[in-house]
């Protein structure tokens, strides 16, 4: 049988097809561990394909977006909500002439440190912990340590640090000068607020709390009335934007950033603290803040934990505890807190049936 080597030929390929200043898989900076080279995947590849089959990965789909709980099956959820920040990232990675399979991984990766109850849950670490809680610190924690009992998925340099700068939160969406970060990177910052300003938009309207005409003027009339008229418009300018200023870094007209950062600021006000958002999330971080006193309280009779000061003995308990709030799905939480606080009728010895009565 011919000993044929596919990594090798990829990479080859990469220096051919790809724009000068894609970030290139063989010339990666490598893993903290080291491993012997796929014969078959790149190493971004392998990056990408690790993060699918993780625990973290697959707990996303019982994780908040925006609503709590809601009544319906088509509102997002965090898995939702990656899934779409990596075909955005893709499609603009491809017609850049970038690393996608790096673009990918990093994209699929940004939120495996996401809290259970959205940033209801991320309010409560970032005021319980010392030095606070950041979800995509938290995201590279997850694939450095929490995942595989302790090993971690041991990730390529290139995407740990495409995950821990994804996000600025409300800051400035592109990158400043001084910022090192690779173009793979700045592609899913862009692709996730895209994602998540529109595919909220379109979740307040079908929860009644907006209306398409509510949305600010600059919006309509530079990005569009309609959810796939706006990821269009703001793909399109960053192509032709990011080649005109010969991939110096990712970046968008200004007229369109700056829409774009309008509806962001407008979500906000609107949506994300609006009295109903709110009020479902402070009845969600009264039950993380309820757990996080009793698993303190009790930490030697959890048995996550009492694994996880075993695994990581250097730790404080008050971090193990953050490290198992934020692994935690909606539902899990839920079950914690009816499983602790909510006495069980006499004769049901299961939480299940309490839920269901």
């Amino acid at each position: 049988m011919l000993s044929l080597n596919l990594r090798e030929e990829k990479e080859k390929e990469e220096l051919v097809f790809l724009c000068p200043k894609a970030t290139k898989s063989k010339f990666s900076r490598g893993r903290r561990i080291f491993e012997p080279e796929c014969e078959v995947r790149t190493a971004f590849e392998r990056d990408r394909d690790r993060i699918i089959h993780s625990k973290a990965f697959r707990r996303l789909k019982h994780k908040t977006q925006v609503f709590l709980a809601p009544k319906g099956d088509h509102y997002r959820t965090r898995l939702t909500h990656t899934l779409e920040v990596a075909q955005i990232a893709r499609t603009i990675a491809c017609a850049l002439r970038l690393n996608v399979p790096l673009t990918e991984a990093i994209a699929l990766g940004h939120d495996l440190g996401h809290t259970p109850f959205g940033h209801a849950g991320e309010e409560v670490l970032n005021e319980i912990l010392e030095g606070g809680f950041r979800h995509y610190e938290q995201s590279l924690r997850v694939v450095d340590y929490l995942e595989k009992d302790g090993l971690g998925l041991n990730l390529t340099y290139e995407v740990r640090m495409g995950i821990l700068k994804h996000s600025k939160g409300k800051g400035p969406i592109s990158i400043s000068s001084h910022e090192e970060v690779s173009l793979e990177t700045q592609v899913v910052r862009f692709s996730d607020v895209i994602a998540y300003v529109n595919h909220d938009v379109d979740d307040a309207i079908r929860a009644g709390i907006i209306k398409t005409e509510d949305l600010p003027e600059i919006v309509l009339k530079e990005l569009g009335k309609t959810h796939a008229q706006r990821i269009d418009t703001l793909i399109k300018s960053i192509l032709w934007t990011t080649r005109s200023a010969e991939y110096k870094k990712i970046c968008m007209e200004p007229k369109k950033l700056s829409a774009l950062e309008t509806l962001r600021n407008f979500l906000f006000e609107k949506v994300y603290f609006s009295p109903f958002v709110r009020r479902e999330f402070d009845k969600a971080k009264r039950i993380l803040y309820s757990l996080f006193e009793f698993y303190f309280k009790n930490f030697e009779r959890i048995e996550y934990l009492v694994k996880a000061k075993e695994l990581f003995p250097e730790e404080d308990e008050t971090r193990l505890i953050a490290d198992y709030l934020s692994g935690m799905t909606d539902r899990f939480a839920l079950y914690e807190y009816f499983e602790h606080f909510i006495p069980k009728p006499w004769g049901f010895g299961h939480v299940e049936e309490v839920i269901a009565l």
